[in-house]
């Protein structure tokens, strides 16, 4: 009797001391009815939307130079001073500006096939003339590009003069002539893309294309309209040099006159010519380098000082065609004001 009520007393001491023991076990435990509701929520992994968004763009933007009858720039006019026709349609200008020392994005591009043989050096000479004239360095960029019977990259872009004349130098005559297939290639392998400028200038260029050559393509595999669409399209600006040599000397009809000039336009010097003024550029007819000095000076000053101008077509037809833009500057005495891109495309219809 007496040993169990020992028994029950030590059961009963035990479980005395247990059960706060216990109680904070229970305390501490989390509950499990309570525990989804303080879980952090899951979050869903994020679904890709094949939803496409559809938008219709059809802003036009030219770029202009304004020159006076002694082809030198007009660079103090604004906005009232232009009107614009598409397709022969006024239009409104709804953005305009000023465009002033842009950097330049040049490419030269050299024939030397073997119809150019004896003016090779006037190629070179003219070439290395006009980059010494134009780039600045640190600022300006060019590459030089040869062909014959396909183009071929002598000189990638470079701000430095000296190199691409290195380059020029050591061209050489031979071959057939694929201007088409040069000019296409350039537009879409360099000039598409050309370097941005330097530090943190504004991501804006100017990108053009001096072409020296006679014009008379018989290898390409481009076609002339492919060679001037992709020059458009990618908003090149050619400048044409003719090595041309069919000249009469003016002393022949005026004692006086000693300088020669051009009489004719070849069928060569006719494409040259047609390149420029579908791209916005102007054609060159020179007789000796030195006729060329001041016309490399200008092109420069005209690339680098250039009115921008933007128009909603009133006229947007989803044709895909390419639409006619003209220009004029009725207050003024400019004889030429010509857009960088002559012909400018049907706007995309839609972006994705």
């Amino acid at each position: 009797m007496q040993m169990r009520r020992t028994i029950t007393s030590i059961f009963l001491a035990l479980a005395v001391l247990l059960f706060p023991l216990s109680e904070r076990a229970q305390q501490s435990s989390p509950d499990k009815s309570q525990a989804p509701a303080s879980a952090a929520p899951k979050q869903e992994p994020a679904q890709k939307s094949d939803q496409t968004i559809i938008s219709v763009v059809n802003l036009v933007d030219v770029l202009f130079t304004v020159l006076n009858r002694r082809n030198k720039l007009v660079p103090e006019l604004d906005k009232a001073d232009f009107k614009i026709w598409d397709d022969k349609a006024p239009q409104e200008i709804r953005y305009f500006s000023k465009q002033t020392d842009l950097p330049l994005r040049i490419g030269m591009l050299l024939d030397t096939s073997n119809s150019i043989r004896d003016r090779i050096k006037f190629e070179q000479d003219a070439s290395i003339n006009f980059l010494f004239s134009v780039l600045r360095r640190n600022k300006d960029e060019a590459f030089v590009m040869t062909f014959d019977d396909e183009p071929q990259i002598v000189q990638a872009f470079t701000g430095d003069a000296g190199a691409l004349r290195d380059q020029i130098t050591r061209t050489k005559a031979g071959g057939g002539t694929a201007i088409y297939d040069a000019i296409y290639d350039a537009c879409v392998k360099e000039l598409s893309h050309p370097p941005r400028p330097p530090g943190d200038q504004p991501d804006v260029v100017r990108r053009v294309m001096i072409l020296i050559s006679d014009g008379d393509d018989n290898l390409s595999t481009r076609t002339r309209a492919d060679a001037i669409e992709m020059a458009q399209r990618t908003s090149v600006v050619i400048y044409t040099i003719s090595t041309s040599t069919q000249w009469v000397s003016l002393s022949q009809t005026d004692p006086n006159k000693t300088a020669d000039r051009k009489y004719h336009l070849t069928d060569g010097d006719k494409i040259l010519q047609e390149l420029a003024e579908e791209t916005g550029g102007r054609a060159f007819f020179p007789y000796h380098v030195d006729d060329l000095d001041q016309s490399f000076q200008d092109i420069g000053d005209e690339l680098r000082n250039q009115y921008s101008i933007a128009y909603l077509p009133t006229n947007y037809v989803l044709d895909g065609r390419y639409h006619k833009s003209a220009s004029k500057c009725p207050t003024t005495r400019a004889t030429r004001c010509a857009p960088a891109a002559a012909i400018s495309r049907a706007p995309t219809p839609t972006f994705r």
